[in-house]
């Protein structure tokens, strides 16, 4: 169970196959590592399901194997062009999670048990991200002013630029499965999740071939896709699939006008809170166990701005997927309410 959605094991996944399970997807949030918001985002559940779906669909389309099976809608699994009605469960294939060991002490991972013999049906323990765009709040520059990565390591031709639009994308990726995730190079990457030479350059072209697909929905529809992570599994036959969900607003970082389609909004919003104010004096302080020094609960959002929020996430599945999915306003006029509560 996370903050957006729970997972329902309907089948255990064994060595030699795959499980099966569903995804059922909450309209919980949660900003700055607080957990579950005391609102709930109303249809945002159902929203990222379908959007997901559309996604899947797509990748199938062009030859990309996925661990999507279909949409619960009513006890029937549909693909999400067959459906009538919003739905916030999905039927998946469910691989095996190998977690490494951890040394406490150490504060080290082991990734021996990727390394023993040809693998298969497991979660591949690496997030993969792609950038089409440096922002300004993108960690590329953090990590380039206090030296833990540099502009070639990254495959840039020169030292970037804040809001600089990337000839080609940069694919980036990190550790999945630890207890905070951190970036890898590609050989650190290979090294812990025992993939080969030609799995590892299949990971980085599928990065791109999927990026490409995201980002050519988003020009029909005016958005900007700035970047965006995705998850891998490979499948019992020793394939590579794409896994958990992708292509959604909190997945992607999704600008339409400047403006970010995202619980991005929620945070900006918090930011002028007293809690806030107060979590960010107990990070400074209580290391791990921070949330015990805040004295103060978040507050509710104002219900013109929930319901604007909801609508943002209705309204860009919509235009994504170019069905009308949710009953909703166009985005460009969300996106418009929006703005006037964005001072």
């Amino acid at each position: 169970m996370g903050s957006v959605k729970e997972v329902e094991i309907i089948k255990k996944a064994e060595i030699k196959s795959e499980g099966e399970g569903e995804f059922i997807f909450s309209d919980r949030y949660s900003v700055f590592d607080w957990g579950e918001m005391p609102d709930h985002i109303e249809k945002k559940g159902p929203a990222l399901c379908m959007l997901s779906s559309y996604f899947f669909a797509l990748l199938e389309k062009n030859g990309i194997k996925t661990h999507f099976i279909g949409l619960n809608e009513g006890g029937v699994l549909k693909p999400f062009s067959k459906t009538k009605s919003p739905s916030n469960r999905m039927r998946v294939k469910v691989v095996r999670v190998l977690k490494p060991a951890y040394d406490k002490d150490g504060n080290k991972y082991d990734y021996s048990v990727y390394k023993k013999g040809k693998l298969a049906n497991y979660l591949i323990p690496l997030e993969v991200i792609y950038r089409n765009k440096l922002t300004e709040s993108s960690s590329v520059f953090k990590r380039i002013k206090d030296g833990s990565a540099d502009f070639k390591s990254l495959g840039l031709q020169h030292e970037p630029v804040i809001n600089e639009v990337l000839k080609n994308p940069v694919v980036d990726v990190s550790t999945k499965l630890e207890h905070t995730d951190r970036y890898l190079t590609w050989d650190e990457a290979q090294k812990i999740s025992g993939l080969d030479d030609k799995n590892i350059k299949k990971l980085k072209e599928l990065v791109l071939k999927i990026n490409k697909i995201i980002t050519t929905a988003c020009k029909k529809a005016k958005i900007e896709n700035i970047d965006g992570k995705f998850e891998f599994g490979m499948d019992a036959q020793g394939d590579i699939m794409v896994v958990d969900v992708l292509g959604t607003p909190d997945e992607c970082r999704f600008l339409f006008d400047g403006f970010h389609i995202s619980k991005e909004f929620a945070r900006r919003w918090y930011r002028k809170t007293e809690w806030f104010t107060e979590i960010e004096k107990a990070k400074k302080m209580g290391g791990s166990d921070w949330k015990s020094l805040v004295k103060v609960q978040p507050p509710p959002l104002p219900a013109e701005i929930k319901k604007l929020i909801s609508q943002m996430y209705l309204s860009v599945t919509n235009e994504l997927t170019g069905k009308r999915v949710f009953d909703s306003p166009p985005l460009k006029k969300v996106i418009k309410e929006l703005k006037k509560y964005d001072t």
